[in-house]
């Protein structure tokens, strides 16, 4: 059952990248737990995203970028570098330490493959950014890269209106391409729904799940709470599964799953582990030049 319900708030981060933040900060996570934070930036003013979010680190936690239009640019400090682009994924797994940047661009004529998967609107550059806890036995484990082309990712249609992109997770017969045992068995879908259409997704009991309705409304089965886009429902881990059904409206929105870890957080900017002893040092370590751990992190 929904357990509670924000509108998120309008910030900035990186270099004044313009964007709503959903949940993030220590305040947020008993209830969001293991997920830290969740970001959707978009817009068709350049002015909004092209400082883009400079070099900066983490340690401690996943991050998943999520692109919807437009493309990212990104590098880190290992020499990897690319571009998502519309329906790719950038799964990171920060570990012990890594520093990278992610630069939003709108697409040029000479991106003719990602113009087709665009919305068409003209420099608009969106997508959605995710912050995953790491338990603390892994929080100082090697890096790992993922990059996730979008054309790969499994999308599956239910019958009766709905289509939903698997991520992360399984769904039907569909599952996500990430292929690493994790603590927090994460499950992340973007789901379409039509007009007067109906679905229901399997969740895992005990699990944090939560829904962001990012286009159109819906309501929740059960509780026949309506949710218009722009808001966010966490549910409470009881029961087994999400329905979710339309009327007048078509419906967009991530649905994300995971175990808690219930562990104690001590987190400052980009750095989240367990103690505030592991906080000092980490940033001990990046006055003297010894964050990075391991310069040859795995990719995927």
């Amino acid at each position: 059952m929904p357990l509670a319900e924000t509108p998120g708030h309008e910030t900035s981060d990186g270099a004044g990248v313009k964007l709503r933040r959903m949940f993030g900060g220590p305040s947020t996570t008993t209830l969001t737990d293991p997920f830290l934070l969740l970001d959707h930036f978009g817009s068709a003013n350049r002015s909004d995203y092209i400082a883009g979010f400079p070099w900066h680190p983490h340690r401690g936690i996943e991050t998943v970028t999520y692109l919807a239009d437009g493309k990212v640019v990104h590098e880190d400090s290992t020499g990897n570098k690319g571009v998502i682009y519309p329906g790719d994924i950038q799964w990171m797994t920060a570990g012990s330490g890594i520093y990278h940047q992610e630069m939003p661009q709108p697409l040029e004529p000479t991106d003719k493959e990602a113009l087709l998967r665009s919305s068409g609107v003209k420099d608009n550059v969106a997508g959605f950014q995710l912050w995953i806890n790491l338990p603390a036995s892994s929080k100082m484990k090697q890096p790992v890269y993922r990059g996730i082309k979008g054309s790969s990712v499994d999308e599956v249609s239910t019958g009766s209106g709905a289509s939903v992109k698997v991520v992360a997770g399984n769904f039907m017969d569909a599952s996500g391409k990430l292929d690493y045992p994790s603590a927090v068995d994460p499950m992340y879908l973007e789901v379409r729904m039509e007009k007067h259409s109906t679905i229901e997704i399997p969740i895992k009991s005990g699990y944090t799940s939560i829904i962001y309705a990012f286009s159109g409304s819906g309501t929740i089965l059960g509780s026949e709470r309506s949710v218009e886009a722009g808001r966010l429902i966490i549910f409470s881990g009881e029961g087994d599964k999400i329905g979710v059904s339309t009327n007048d409206s078509g419906f967009r929105f991530l649905l994300l799953s995971g175990k808690p870890l219930k562990e104690s957080i001590q987190w400052y900017g980009p750095i989240v582990m367990n103690t505030e002893e592991q906080i000092e040092q980490a940033f001990r370590e990046l006055r003297n030049g010894t964050f990075i751990k391991d310069k040859n992190p795995v990719f995927q």
